[in-house]
């Protein structure tokens, strides 16, 4: 498995996951009617922001996009998102696409990477953060309405690089 930038080509494989993550209604607030070409855009950073996969073969196992949380006076603090298939959970996806993302933002001088958006249901990915060395630094109560579990807090989670 190796993490690489993302390639135009890549989006026929990232779609259909990206697609049925933000449908199930649990960890992604994007619009149920997110489509295609909006996904993309979405999922295409400007820079000095990035877009990556990985891939075992030519497999897309899972997709994080990787840039700075805010403009200007922010810009010195990286955000990213990640999406792993669901076929290839448990595989250890998400963890090396986290320490690639985390390599990436102190290797472009960010001074800290933020998630503003956890959702505190998504207990899978809260221990990932923990174990890379994230700490909640806050919940914003009922942020998230989960499809299956209804109003849920969103977390706000905080490394230093």
């Amino acid at each position: 498995m190796e993490i690489r930038e993302a390639r135009h080509g890549d989006w026929d494989q990232i779609w259909p996951f990206l697609r049925d993550i933000v449908a199930d209604g649990e960890t992604y607030a994007y619009p149920d009617d997110l489509t295609a070409e909006r996904a993309e855009a979405m999922w295409t950073p400007a820079q000095p922001g990035t877009s990556v996969v990985a891939v075992d073969d030519a497999e897309v196992l899972g997709t994080a996009i990787i840039g700075p949380n805010r403009p200007g006076r922010g810009s010195h603090v990286a955000t990213a998102s990640f999406m792993v298939s669901p076929s290839s959970r448990g595989r250890g996806v998400g963890r090396l696409l986290g320490e690639y993302a985390l390599q990436w933002a102190g290797a472009a001088r960010f001074r800290a990477m933020q998630f503003n958006a956890v959702v505190d249901t998504n207990t899978a990915a809260i221990a990932l953060w923990e174990l890379l060395g994230f700490e909640t630094i806050g919940t914003v109560p009922q942020a998230f309405d989960s499809r299956t579990r209804g109003l849920v807090g969103l977390r706000v989670m905080y490394r230093r690089l």
